[in-house]
């Protein structure tokens, strides 16, 4: 056997065009230990697996695990009935969890660039008609970062953000409430 055809099956040396310095969303989330319970939350269901595609652009909202902590109710609980309801089974709670889940996720991701120069502004996520607005920070300095000029609704700040070859991740300090 030549030795040759096993360097052809080799691949080219040298980065590939195709390939990126710039982690992922991915990536940006598995080592941000502040974010690890919504991207636990996110990894229940498929769409997280977007988030390390390079064919897409997501901005993310990731609330701090101190703002899942801090909710009345999880995000896989969804929201409260006020009549009662009739028991279930394991099987619908657990399909009823799964979509409580994919609305709550869904509802932090905007599924395309974003600028916040001229806040207010009102983004489309990937929850249905679920909308979030940007609304300046009265008085804030004009040499500070868009995003620290800016709050979500309910007065939720940004607290941090971090690009990716594929989106940009914003850690908020509160979380975004689905439709």
């Amino acid at each position: 056997m030549s030795h040759s055809s096993n360097e052809e099956s080799l691949p080219a040396s040298g980065p590939s065009p195709f390939t990126s310095s710039q982690p992922t969303l991915a990536d940006l989330l598995t080592i941000e230990a502040s974010a690890s319970i919504y991207y636990s939350y996110a990894r229940e269901i498929d769409l997280s697996s977007l988030f390390s595609s390079e064919s897409v652009w997501f901005a993310i909202l990731v609330p701090t695990n101190k703002a899942v902590m801090a909710l009345a109710r999880k995000p896989h609980q969804g929201p409260e009935h006020v009549e009662p309801q009739p028991e279930i089974s394991e099987q619908e709670l657990d399909e009823r969890s799964k979509r409580n889940v994919e609305r709550w996720v869904s509802a932090h991701i905007i599924p395309s660039r974003i600028s916040l120069s001229d806040a207010p502004v009102t983004y489309e996520t990937l929850q249905d008609e679920k909308l979030i607005t940007f609304n300046p920070v009265p008085n804030s300095k004009p040499d500070l970062p868009e995003w620290m000029r800016v709050t979500l609704e309910d007065g939720v700040r940004i607290i941090g953000m971090k690009e990716a070859q594929n989106g940009v991740l914003y850690l908020i300090d509160g979380t975004v409430i689905p439709n």
